[in-house]
């Protein structure tokens, strides 16, 4: 895309709509720097509530130089015409910085919605333990545009309801109104920038920020334990979501069947502006990575592949750690053993290794890697086990990985030589990062214009056209 078509085509699908409103340089930074202000002042007067590490993330975190969020479009390549779906990118900005203390928060009190998946792994351990009454059916449904469809002051007020219903279950002097508070100023402060002008989101949840997901997944959720779960419990015999897709069984009412399923998809999207896309109740649907069959009362599954995937694997000439690699291929096979019958497995694998290979992959070295991940499965090795909290006594190294440079292995070889016997510290996390690539350099996230554009004229040029109706 050419820029000023695709400057042209951000403003007029989501810049210069309802959602955003534009503010001028001056008015951007004063916000900012009121909300700077404003946030400090909460955590000083709200000190006794955090512990040592999150008052010491705070302090290191607001000395670093901060960046205003940046907004760019990503294309829909697979829709016609081509559109774009807004992001935000909130990395190393003000509110990212409080925003990860709410996420962090948040996501620890996930488990207490009864509806709540973390992943496919665990949709295929339910699934298999069930007992399936004959006449259930299955199905999905997918949000609208979520994010941008939860109303900010209907979110928070879900979020504190959930807090107040589950305060038993929260952990000691948790910070309930520092966090509802930190939280409210997220959502309702999302100032960004983009091709050197200056836009605050009006309503949804705040893109771009790390509490995103979780603040929706809560506060819709809330919603559904409360309202949904409770009216429809005869009929939702199995009911879980993620993020923005559901799963459900549903076992038909011998009188009011249709009724009854409709009283439901209006009680979905009866919360704010909020809207589902519902599947009829039936014997097969998909299902995050998943498709699901259920044939009187016997659930089968295989593994869904989207017939627009790529399968852009990491070639054999990038730099990236072999770790990553490796890891690749345990979590691809872990996710095509699960849900298939053999027969099922041996072919998902033989395509997996063909396209590997057609990424430039020799078999020579992708056997040992696949003896290694099918060890791995055969020695039922991949349950999940909560990984042990570092303490004080965990030294942390930081390194830049290149192909030909140190490797994990000589950083611990060389600090067993030399450190180690002077160092209090029982355990070492050698923690890897990646150069900028080729992407990183080419494509930046910040917009520049050609020199003969201006990006005044082309808003209101945006403006015109939309009041015509082009």
């Amino acid at each position: 895309m050419d820029t000023i078509s695709y400057t042209q085509q951000v403003l007029k699908e989501h810049l210069l709509t309802s959602t955003y409103k534009q503010l001028t340089e001056t008015e951007a930074k004063y916000k900012m720097e009121s909300i700077k202000a404003t946030l400090k002042l909460l955590l000083k007067e709200n000190q006794n509530l955090l512990s040592k590490s999150e008052w010491n993330y705070f302090q290191r975190s607001l000395q670093q130089q901060h960046r205003l969020p940046i907004f760019y479009g990503l294309p829909k390549v697979h829709k016609t015409p081509v559109s774009l779906r807004p992001v935000v990118s909130g990395i190393n900005s003000l509110l990212a910085i409080f925003s990860n203390w709410v996420d962090y928060k948040l996501k620890s009190l996930l488990p207490n919605l009864k509806s709540f998946v973390k992943d496919s792994a665990e949709i295929i351990k339910d699934l298999k333990t069930l007992s399936i009454p004959g006449e259930a059916l299955l199905f999905s449904t997918d949000a609208t545009s979520m994010y941008t469809n939860i109303d900010t002051t209907l979110g928070v007020k879900s979020i504190q309801q959930f807090l107040s219903d589950n305060s038993d279950k929260l952990p000691p002097n948790f910070p309930t109104d520092l966090l509802l508070q930190i939280l409210t100023i997220i959502m309702e402060n999302n100032v960004f920038s983009f091709a050197s002008t200056y836009w605050i989101q009006l309503s949804g949840t705040a893109m771009g920020m790390p509490a995103a997901c979780t603040y929706a997944m809560l506060s819709f959720g809330q919603y559904k334990q409360s309202e949904i779960l409770t009216e429809f419990k005869p009929n939702l015999f199995y009911y879980k979501r993620y993020i923005d897709d559901i799963l459900g069984i549903w076992i038909p009412s011998h009188n009011e069947g249709e009724k009854t399923w409709e009283q439901f998809t209006q009680k979905l999207n009866n919360w704010g502006k909020l809207k589902w896309t519902t599947q009829y109740p039936s014997t097969r649907v998909q299902f995050l990575d998943l498709d699901i069959k259920l044939d009187n009362g016997k659930i089968s599954m295989e593994t869904y592949q989207k017939s627009m995937n790529l399968y852009l694997y990491i070639p054999p000439s990038s730099a990236h750690p072999p770790s990553c690699l490796k890891g690749l291929m345990c979590g691809e096979l872990r996710r095509y053993w699960l849900p298939n019958t053999q027969e099922n497995f041996q072919k998902m694998v033989l395509s997996f290794i063909q396209r590997l290979q057609d990424r430039g992959h020799t078999l020579q070295n992708l056997i040992p890697l696949f003896n290694q991940a099918a060890a791995i499965l055969d020695n039922n090795t991949y349950s999940v086990t909560p990984n042990s909290p570092d303490g004080p006594d965990t030294l942390y190294i930081h390194w830049q990985f290149h192909p030909n440079g140190l490797q994990r292995s000589d950083i611990r070889l060389a600090y067993n030589k030399t450190l180690q016997p002077y160092l209090p510290y029982n355990n070492m996390r050698v923690a890897i990062s990646r150069p900028k690539n080729l992407r990183d350099i080419l494509a930046k996230t910040a917009l520049k214009l050609p020199e003969n554009a201006n990006i005044n004229e082309l808003i209101n040029t945006a403006k015109r056209d939309h009041l015509q109706g082009i």
